[in-house]
C-alpha cells in the first residue's frame, strides 16, 4: 500500500485539480446543450499538438503547447460567433463538424511523422501517471486564476448558460462574454489534454457535471456533487489501475462510466420503488414485460444463432455446470473435468507468475535481466497451454450449444413471447 501512495499521489492530485475546474466548466456545458464542444476543442488541441509535432518540437514542450492554444482560442472564436438566436445551422452541428475536421486532419498531419500510432494513443489516453509535482502545481495554478475570473464574471456567464433567451436578447455584448466563455474553456482543455488526454478529460467535464444534474437543480448542489463524486471516482479508477496493472487513464474512464450507470440504476430503481407503493404490484408489469421480451430474444437466438457469445447461458454454465453437462456425452463430460482442472491449475500459476513480473515492474523484487527473460518465456509457454485447455472448453460448449438450441431455445422463445403478449393484453385493459 505504501508503494501504491507513492506512486499515485502525484496523479491523484493531478485528477483532483481536473476535478475542481471542469465539473464547473461541465455544468455550464450541459446547460448549453453543447456536450461535445470539449471533444471538439481538445480535438483542435490536439491538431495543433500534432503539428507541432511534426515541425518537430517534443509533445510536452513550450511551444507544443502555444501551438495547441493557437489552435484552441480559433476554435473559441468560431464557437462564440456561431451562437445566434436563430441560426440556420445549430451550434451542435458546428461543433460536430469542428470535431470530425480536427480528427481527420490529425491523422492526415501525422501520417507523415515518425511513430504516428504512439503520438496518437498518448493525446487520446494521456500520461496522467507520469506526471510531476511541479507540473501539477503550475496546472493548479493556472486553473485557480481562470477560476477567479469566472468569479468575476459569474453573473453574464451563468445567464448566458442557464437563461439564453434573455441573454440573447442583448446580442451586443453576448458575444463578447461567449467568447471569453470559450477562450478560458479552451486554455483549460488545452491544458488539461497534456497530462491527460482527451477522453479522460472530456470524463472529468461531463460525467460529474452529469450526475450532479440527476440528482439535484441547484447549481450550487450540481457543483458540490459533481466535486465528491470526480473525488470518488478518482480513487477508485487509479487504486483499480495499480492493482490490476492497467492503463491509468482508460482505468480511470471505465470508472466514471460504470459510476453513472449505478447511479443512473439507482435513481430507476428509486422510482419504480415509489410507483409500486402508489400504484401496487401493477406498476411492475412494464419491467415484466421488458423481461418477457429479453428472455424471448435470448431464446430466439440460441436457437438461430447457437454458436454466438451467449453470455448469459455462459455465466449461468460458470454457476451451475450441470446446465452445460445435461447435454454432453459421458466421454465429454470426462475431458470438460480433465480440462476445466488443467485450466484452474493453470491460471492459479500465471497469476503467480503476472504477480512476480509486476512487483518487478514496480521495483519492489530484484532480478536480473537473465531471470526476467527466462520469466517472460515462462509465461509465454504457460499462456499457450491455458490458452490450449480454454480451447478444449469452447468445443465442448460448442457441441453443447447445438442440443440446447431446441431443449432450451424454443422454450425460452415461447414462454418469452407469451409472457409479453399477456401483459401487453393486460396494460391494454387496464
Amino acid at each position: 500500500m505504501s508503494l501504491a501512495l507513492e506512486f499515485l499521489w502525484v496523479p491523484f492530485l493531478a485528477c483532483l485539480v481536473l476535478t475542481g475546474i471542469h465539473v464547473y466548466l461541465g455544468l455550464h456545458v450541459l446547460a448549453r446543450g453543447v456536450i461535445f464542444v470539449d471533444l471538439a476543442l481538445a480535438q483542435v488541441a490536439a491538431l495543433g499538438i500534432t503539428v507541432a509535432f511534426l515541425a518537430g518540437h517534443p509533445i510536452q514542450s513550450d511551444a507544443a503547447y502555444w501551438y495547441a492554444l493557437s489552435f484552441t482560442v480559433g476554435g473559441a472564436l468560431l464557437f462564440s460567433v456561431s451562437r445566434m438566436r436563430r441560426a440556420a445551422i445549430p451550434q451542435e452541428a458546428i461543433i460536430g463538424i469542428v470535431y470530425a475536421v480536427s480528427a481527420a486532419a490529425a491523422v492526415l498531419v501525422v501520417d507523415r511523422a515518425p511513430q504516428g500510432s504512439e503520438h496518437i494513443k498518448q493525446l487520446l489516453v494521456g500520461s496522467i501517471l507520469t506526471v510531476t509535482p511541479k507540473e501539477v502545481g503550475a496546472l493548479a495554478i493556472l486553473y485557480a486564476v481562470v477560476g477567479a475570473i469566472h468569479w468575476a464574471v459569474r453573473r453574464p456567464v451563468l445567464q448566458i448558460s442557464f437563461d439564453p433567451e434573455a441573454a440573447l436578447r442583448e446580442e451586443r455584448w453576448i458575444r463578447w462574454w461567449d467568447f471569453l466563455f470559450y477562450a478560458s474553456f479552451g486554455f483549460v482543455v488545452t491544458s488539461s489534454v497534456r497530462i491527460a488526454g482527451v477522453l479522460l478529460v472530456f470524463s472529468y467535464l461531463i460525467v460529474p457535471a452529469a450526475v450532479g444534474a440527476l440528482l439535484t437543480r441547484s447549481v450550487a448542489g450540481r457543483l458540490l456533487l459533481g466535486w465528491g463524486f470526480g473525488f470518488l471516482v478518482s480513487v477508485v479508477g487509479l487504486t483499480a489501475s495499480y492493482l490490476w496493472d492497467l492503463p491509468t487513464g482508460a482505468a480511470v474512464v471505465t470508472t466514471f462510466g460504470a459510476f453513472l450507470g449505478a447511479v443512473a440504476l439507482g435513481i430507476g430503481t428509486r422510482a419504480l420503488i415509489r410507483q409500486v407503493r402508489t400504484r401496487g404490484v401493477k406498476a411492475l408489469a412494464g419491467v415484466a414485460m421488458v423481461g418477457c421480451v429479453l428472455v424471448a430474444v435470448a431464446g430466439g437466438l440460441l436457437l438461430l444463432f447457437p454458436r454466438m457469445d451467449h453470455h448469459w447461458l455462459n455465466w449461468l454454465e460458470e454457476a451451475a455446470p450441470a446446465v452445460e453437462l445435461a447435454f454432453l456425452t459421458p466421454r465429454e463430460r470426462d475431458t470438460y473435468w480433465e480440462s476445466r482442472e488443467a485450466s484452474g491449475r493453470g491460471q492459479a500459476e500465471l497469476q503467480r507468475l503476472r504477480a512476480i513480473q509486476q512487483e518487478v515492474q514496480w521495483g519492489t523484487r530484484q532480478m536480473g535481466q537473465e531471470q526476467q527473460e527466462r520469466l517472460r518465456q515462462f509465461l509465454a509457454s504457460r499462456g499457450e497451454i491455458a490458452a490450449g485447455d480454454r480451447m478444449v472448453l469452447k468445443t465442448l460448449r460448442g457441441k453443447a450449444r447445438e442440443r440446447q438450441r431446441y431443449w432450451l431455445g424454443i422454450p425460452l422463445l415461447a414462454a418469452g413471447a407469451l409472457g409479453a403478449l399477456v401483459l401487453a393484453r393486460a396494460r391494454r385493459r387496464a
